[in-house]
């Protein structure tokens, strides 16, 4: 945590050069001493202390300064910071000044120059003003902020992608934080562009891209080499497992993932029947722990760059980046996962991000404590989605088309729904409309038995109906299914695509050479997450069987 700050103001050189002198003897150890020479100066440095979070415990101006008096000042400072303590240094003609100050600024003390000697005059009112700051403020935040809108789809983007990367964040609605609101404009900041996020180091993001956003809070966003052995594409469970077995084993290994390590998965609130994890564990967790292995074994990961193609260059495989940027290869892995199928009904599109959510977004839960949520979907994200929820809100409805629950949904989770007393399941059902200004309100769900269809009053929805192979950027280049998944290994040789070389295609090989698939993306997978974590891992011999004939 920083130390806080106190900030001494005066346009006078050498008695600025003594208070600071004297605040430094008294106080370095336990905050920081920072001066200013006039009034403009010193607002700028507070403006840049607020955009950093830091806290200042205490304000002691001169009143007698050119162009802003010492009330005027701190009458401004007392926007920014309202339970700053502020102290008046005076002269003995200024006395009415400081007592007016205390009616126009709520000024909690003022000292005569000289205030020597200081042990006796100056370092008794300050540790007293000090001690009750200490004792009645809340030490501010110091890391990432995001000031936005909780209706604004742009400011849920950001809380996720913070959120599913771990990067620990304060949020601030800014309807509700009139400093932030007027540090932002006094900054020349535009408030119709949100989210607005605050750096520790005072840089101020508006409206940030991914990738804009994992630069600036650590995370790699650009790869290190030209060439690696092995690309990956999609840091779901295949890529993961693909990544940690591959720099393993010696390969020089880049992990390209465009939001957050995790995939799908990543997403899950509790996955209960992995192996080797008896009490459940989380997607985050789960993934967190992966893309640790991964980096301790040498992986480069990539966070907020999307793959936009890849073409092939005999030997090598070019991978084209978001950024702009390429990198070559000699082996491809594509585990690239699943895209959420989207609902299409009216009114849905203006309020996704505004209380319509594709997932589990559980970066959103706190947000709904104490209202009523519903998920739509019957398969086991919705069901640990439900459950998940169910922690903050008054109420959970799970719609599904099905009569109940027990057709997709695994029994384990189908009985913890059972026994939880704020979930119930709305079965044969489907939502036909959702309504709302700015935000949700209200969702019209229409019963197939009945043919009726009701309007319920809704805070929020979390839509899991059926997911699609995220493979846009490379299906051009690649053989696929009717439906888009990846054909491997037999599956090849099968539907007769072209393949070149006289061997056969080794398993997890698409129709190009030397370009590997695994996990969800691929046409003949399980779709489970320990399958994913097989594929993944299993690929990596056929990688190197590949990398031994080039």
């Amino acid at each position: 945590m920083a130390k806080p700050v106190i900030l001494a103001v005066d346009d006078d050189h050498e008695v600025l050069s003594a208070v600071e002198r004297d605040l430094r003897r008294r106080y370095r150890q336990t905050h920081r001493i920072l001066s200013a020479s006039s009034g403009q100066q010193a607002l700028e440095v507070a403006r840049e202390l607020k955009q950093r979070g830091s806290p200042v415990a205490l304000f002691l101006v001169d009143q007698r300064m050119p162009e802003m008096s010492g009330t005027e000042l701190l009458s401004e400072l007392l926007q920014l910071f309202p339970e700053t303590k502020r102290t008046l240094l005076t002269a003995y003609a200024d006395t009415e000044a400081a007592i007016a100050a205390i009616n126009e600024v709520g000024l909690d003390y003022y000292l005569m120059k000289p205030w020597d000697p200081p042990d006796q005059r100056l370092y008794p009112v300050l540790d007293d003003l000090l001690s009750d700051w200490a004792a009645h403020v809340r030490i501010p935040y110091d890391g990432v902020r995001v000031v936005g809108s909780r209706w604004s789809p742009q400011s849920y983007d950001t809380r996720d992608f913070l959120s599913r990367n771990q990067i620990p964040y304060q949020w601030i609605d800014i309807e509700h934080d009139d400093a932030i609101r007027a540090l932002i404009l006094s900054t020349g900041g535009d408030l119709s562009r949100l989210p607005v996020v605050l750096l520790a180091d005072g840089t101020m993001l508006t409206a940030p891209s991914n990738v804009e956003l994992a630069a600036k809070v650590g995370l790699q966003t650009v790869p290190v080499l030209p060439f690696y052995d092995l690309v990956i594409i999609g840091a779901g469970p295949a890529g993961l497992a693909c990544a940690v077995y591959g720099s393993s084993e010696g390969l020089k290994v880049l992990l390209v993932e465009q939001n957050a390590p995790g995939g799908q998965a990543g997403t899950s609130s509790m996955i209960e029947n992995y192996l080797g994890f008896p009490n459940g564990v989380t997607g985050a967790d789960l993934a967190r722990r992966a893309a640790t292995q991964a980096k301790r074994f040498g992986t480069e990961v990539l966070i907020g760059q999307s793959v936009v193609g890849v073409r092939r260059e005999d030997p090598y495989r070019i991978v084209q980046l978001s950024g702009g940027s390429e990198v070559a290869c000699h082996a491809l892995m594509l585990s690239s996962g699943m895209a959420v199928r989207e609902l299409n009904i009216p009114g849905i599109a203006a309020l996704i991000g505004a209380g319509v959510y594709y997932g589990a977004a559980l970066s959103e839960a706190a947000l709904y404590r104490g209202q009523r949520i519903f998920v739509l979907g019957g398969a086991n994200s919705a069901g640990q989605a439900a459950l998940f929820f169910s922690r903050y809100a008054e109420h959970v409805t799970v719609v599904v088309r099905k009569s109940g629950l027990s057709h997709a949904m695994s029994q384990y989770l189908v009985d913890r729904i059972e026994r939880t007393e704020n979930i119930s399941v709305m079965g044969n059902s489907e939502i036909t409309a959702v309504h709302g200004e700015g935000h949700l309100e209200r969702l019209d769900i229409r019963n197939a038995e009945s043919g009726m269809t009701q309007s319920v009053e809704a805070n929020a929805l979390f839509i899991f109906i059926g997911v699609a192979p995220r493979t846009d950027a490379f299906k051009s280049v690649v053989a696929t299914d009717e439906n888009g998944f990846l054909l491997t290994g037999a599956e090849v040789r099968a539907a007769a695509r072209g393949w070149g070389p006289e061997r056969e295609p080794m398993m997890f090989e698409t129709s190009v050479p030397g370009i590997f698939a695994a996990g969800d993306v691929r046409a003949t997978s399980n779709h489970r997450i320990a399958a994913a974590v097989g594929e993944g891992s299993a690929a990596v011999f056929s990688i190197h069987e590949y990398l031994r004939g080039v």
